[in-house]
Order: structure tokens, then C-alpha cells, then sequence
């Protein structure tokens, strides 16, 4: 049996736990405060974020791995007789997996997959990659079977606060306004890899977040039972819970993870944005 190495790029926002229950390791995308371009989850967390946010009024840009990131962090796995395959945030959204794959072309035995999504969407697939690992699967398999699963993947997320949208030139100022007062949040939705606005919610950020939870599952029948995210920008803990405890009483899911997102993530999305994501049949 191969040795294999199930590796993600720091987007995926699995946490620390779950990335070593699953012997995984995270090649960081970048940040930049001002002058200063940090590495993801490695030198710069999510609540610097926003104190950098709350000070200067602006974002941060974020920025992908290099090709040489890349060969670097690919070749320290190879030398040691693995087989990596990757998880990249989806092609059209960074260069990320444009780099990875010039990398490992380069450095060789290195499968790149584009998970055509982000966040623990991605993550979903470095888990299924991993438990496939451990199943004694080789290489070339568990990448016939990722790709085929990309698809399947759904993400989404409720955006309760408009204001990084609006910075971010993602939304007039005049609309995130009207959205702030009235209390509009939109889902955005990951589709082919790019993301789009559906449904508009309005109300109070936990009704809001049972509502979308309700349409989300509302077939059950159409997914996966076997693991579904719950993934907050920082939000309030009673909020999370009772998204947890909505999720939980459905009892159909057998494992229900609740992860924070990471700096890139967080960057574009701001504080008060909770999703769920799983992969349908």
C-alpha cells in the first residue's frame, strides 16, 4: 500500500482538530494589513481581521500561495516517499490551484484537485480523501472518486452584516444600507465554483439562520448523512449552538462538525456569516 499525504490549501477551515485527527497538513494562502503580507492561520488569525478593519476602514487583499510555496511544501512530503494529493479553494475564485498544479508537475507524484467551492466544502473532500486513504485506496482512485464528488458538494452561507461586502465592491453602498436597516441577509450559494446571491431573508439574525437552515434540508432524502459543516465568521456562541441543536434534532446526520472560518475566508465575508455545507447523493 502507497503512503499518501491528504493535504488542503489554509481555506479549507477545518481547525487544528480535525486537521490532525485526519494526519493533514495546510499550505497557507496570504493576507495583507497594510504593508504586511502574512501567512494564513500561521502568523495572523480572524479577529485580526477586524481590529485591522475596524482601524483603517479598508480590507485586506488576500493572495494566493506561490509556485515555489507550492514545490516547497508538495517536495517535503515526496522526499519522504508520499503520494499528496491536494485540495485547492476552487480555480475561480484564486490562483491557488493554477499554482499548485504548475508545483506539482514539477515535484511530481502530486494530484491536484480543484474543489470547484470553498471552506469546509473543501474540507469535506480532504476528509473523504483521508478516510479513503485509510481505507487502503491508491492514489489515482481516491482522485477519480474526488472529482467525481466535486459537484455534489454544496456551499452556502447567510451574510448578516453587509459592510464587507460593500468594501469589498461586492455591493453598493446604498444597497448593504438598506440591507443593514431593514434587515435583509442574503445566501450566497457556490455554484460551478463561482458564488451567487439566491434567496433574500429578512428578520433577526437567528430566525434568519432557521429559516435558511430549514430550506437547505429541507429533502433530506437528496444527502449525504454521513457529515455536514457548520461554519461561522466568529459568530455569538448561543447562535451557533442553536444551529447545532436545529441541525442535531433532524437526527439524520452522523456527524455534525461547527469550525470557524480562517483569515482568507473571513476577510471577504466579515463578522456574522454562519453556513452549512454538505454533499448531496
Amino acid at each position: 500500500m502507497s503512503k499518501i499525504k491528504i493535504t488542503v490549501d489554509s481555506t479549507c477551515d477545518l481547525g487544528a482538530e480535525l486537521m490532525q485527527k485526519y494526519n493533514m497538513d495546510f499550505c497557507p494562502l496570504y493576507v495583507t494589513l497594510g504593508e504586511k503580507s502574512l501567512k494564513d492561520t500561521i502568523e495572523i488569525n480572524p479577529d485580526d481581521i477586524y481590529k485591522f478593519v475596524d482601524e483603517n476602514k479598508i480590507l485586506p487583499k488576500t493572495s494566493a500561495g506561490t509556485i515555489t510555496d507550492y514545490t516547497n511544501f508538495f517536495s517535503k512530503y515526496v522526499n519522504e516517499g508520499y503520494e499528496v494529493i491536494h485540495i485547492c479553494i476552487s480555480s475561480t475564485m484564486s490562483c491557488s490551484y493554477q499554482n499548485a498544479s504548475i508545483a506539482a508537475e514539477e515535484v511530481g507524484n502530486c494530484y491536484v484537485i480543484d474543489s470547484q467551492n470553498l471552506s469546509t466544502a473543501s474540507g469535506h473532500l480532504a476528509i473523504m480523501a483521508a478516510e479513503l486513504a485509510a481505507e487502503g485506496k491508491e492514489a489515482e482512485e481516491i482522485v477519480k472518486i474526488l472529482k467525481e464528488t466535486v459537484p455534489k458538494v454544496r456551499g452556502s452561507f447567510i451574510v448578516s452584516i453587509m459592510d464587507y461586502l460593500k468594501m469589498g465592491g461586492r455591493c453598493s453602498a446604498m444597497a448593504a444600507f438598506g440591507a443593514n436597516m431593514l434587515r435583509i441577509m442574503p445566501c450566497i450559494e457556490v455554484d460551478d465554483g463561482v458564488l451567487h446571491p439566491t434567496k433574500k431573508y429578512r428578520g433577526l439574525f437567528a430566525a434568519v439562520l432557521k429559516n435558511y437552515v430549514s430550506d437547505q434540508l429541507a429533502d433530506l432524502s437528496k444527502i449525504e448523512p454521513k457529515r455536514i459543516f457548520i461554519t461561522h465568521s466568529g459568530c455569538d456562541e448561543k447562535i451557533v449552538q442553536g444551529i447545532y441543536d436545529q441541525v442535531k434534532a433532524l437526527d439524520y446526520f452522523e456527524n455534525i462538525e461547527i469550525t470557524r472560518a480562517g483569515c482568507v475566508i473571513t476577510s471577504h465575508c466579515g463578522p456574522g456569516t454562519l453556513g452549512i455545507l454538505f454533499i448531496n447523493k
